[in-house]
């Protein structure tokens, strides 16, 4: 039976997609976040295909049987129609001049897949409040740095400096998906992060310290509506206590000693870190003597078992959401800390605030059990460089204490996962 409008109003989101069967290959699509879609199950040649036709309510029912009409016209004619409709979109283009917003819609129309419709609707609100007055009707190709940076310096000035970054990012990936269909032949924002504002230094940054405490804010971050990357990134960065930057650029490259399929104990899990992406000195960051080796515990395992789940195909842990090309936005767990519990930690905790706890409770840890040797190795494990030590002597403690290393990050890991759910309820949106 064809669906009715009443039938794909009330359509509701089930723990697995659903697919609603209106006639001629015409499907509803429900995604277990509530997003419902339209889409053409056809066949071209000896392939099976997939065609997205847009968003429900934005394409109506009816609009959406127009569409597969159309379609099964060009399959009538011996066309695919996924190859129709990109022509289509390019002749749009190109029938627009090329111009900077029609690329910008495009690449947004690309994204929105992959983006809940709130983030769909921030992006879009973002583009067309501070790009589009600027750099909107110019041809994509004619736009320079200097222009794109005149109008982030508009948005700094209204004190966004956390704004204008990201929606350079976004600039940034309309670029590489124009460069990709010929439009372009440079992204001219690749230097242009070095020409905004710094992120402003306040003061102390806040930290909880307290075991209870700690467990609480984990808890909260689990239920709440975050997406299940967000949720991730905050358990490895509470585990793990390295910088947000290291972790939301970390590559899957980068892990090792874990085997991905199975449930069995990983005593060698490893994440070497190359010594570009730490915070050394210049004439070290080039040097493989300075990768940093961050010995993964059982509970960080089993974290990263459920991220490769979601992101492993990739090549970043933490993809971000306008580009899976670039990373996670650096403010994207910090904003979950604010917003969770009615606001409560936003002075309380933020995510830099789990290494101030490490190596809080574990300096604790290591006087109250007598191990007061381990006391530099914990400085270690942050990547901090104790002082009158020499490089060569750095480089020489870092390997030799990796057993003991080891045994400290299960030690951390047990006192912080000890009542926390299971990684992959988290997946299941299940976390209690």
């Amino acid at each position: 039976m064809p669906l009715t409008n009443a039938e794909v109003k009330n359509a509701k989101p089930e723990s697995a997609p659903r697919k609603l069967f209106d006639s001629g290959g015409l499907f509803l699509h429900v995604a277990p976040s509530g997003t419902k879609s339209w889409r053409l199950k056809y066949r071209f040649g000896p392939k099976e295909k997939l065609l997205t036709f847009g968003r429900y309510p934005e394409v109506s029912l009816s609009e959406a049987r127009e569409r597969r009409d159309a379609a099964r016209a060009h399959l009538r004619a011996n066309r695919d129609p996924g190859v129709e409709a990109e022509r289509e979109r390019q002749a749009a283009i190109e029938a627009a001049g090329a111009r900077f917003e029609a690329s910008a819609l495009a690449w947004h129309e690309d994204e929105r897949p992959r983006w809940s419709p709130r983030h769909a609707q921030v992006v879009l609100f973002a583009l067309r409040r501070d790009v589009f007055p600027d750099l909107g009707k110019l041809p994509i190709a004619d736009i320079t740095g200097p222009m794109i940076l005149r109008t982030l310096r508009k948005i700094e000035r209204r004190g966004a400096v956390e704004t204008a970054k990201r929606v350079m990012g976004y600039i940034s990936a309309i670029f590489i998906r124009a460069k990709g269909e010929h439009l372009v032949t440079t992204n001219p924002t690749v230097d242009l992060i070095h020409a905004l504002k710094p992120t402003p230094k306040g003061a102390k940054q806040p930290a909880l310290t307290t075991l209870a405490d700690l467990h609480t804010l984990q808890r909260l971050v689990d239920n709440s509506t975050a997406g299940p990357p967000t949720k991730l990134a905050s358990r490895l960065l509470a585990l793990t206590a390295v910088r947000v930057g290291v972790l939301r650029t970390a590559t899957w490259a980068e892990i090792g000693g874990i085997e991905w399929e199975a449930h069995t104990p990983s005593p060698d899990a490893i994440w070497r870190i190359p010594a570009e992406r730490m915070k050394l000195v210049l004439e070290h960051k080039g040097d493989q003597a300075f990768d940093f080796d961050v010995p993964l515990p059982g509970p960080a395992v089993d974290a990263l078992r459920a991220l490769h789940r979601l992101t492993g195909r990739g090549k970043l842990l933490f993809p971000g959401h306008h580009s899976a090309r670039l990373p996670m936005s650096d403010a994207a767990i910090s904003t979950l800390y604010k917003r969770i519990d009615g606001g409560r930690y936003k002075t309380r905790h933020v995510p830099h605030g789990w290494r101030a706890a490490f190596s809080t409770i574990m300096n604790e840890w290591a006087i109250e059990h007598g191990k007061e040797g381990d006391r530099m190795l914990i400085d270690l494990m942050l990547a901090h460089i104790p002082k009158g030590v020499s490089s060569s002597e750095l480089v020489y403690m870092r390997v030799k204490g990796t057993a003991r290393r080891r045994v400290l990050a299960e030690t951390w890991a047990a006192m912080i996962a000890d009542g926390l759910d299971d990684p992959m309820a988290i997946l299941d949106g299940q976390a209690r």
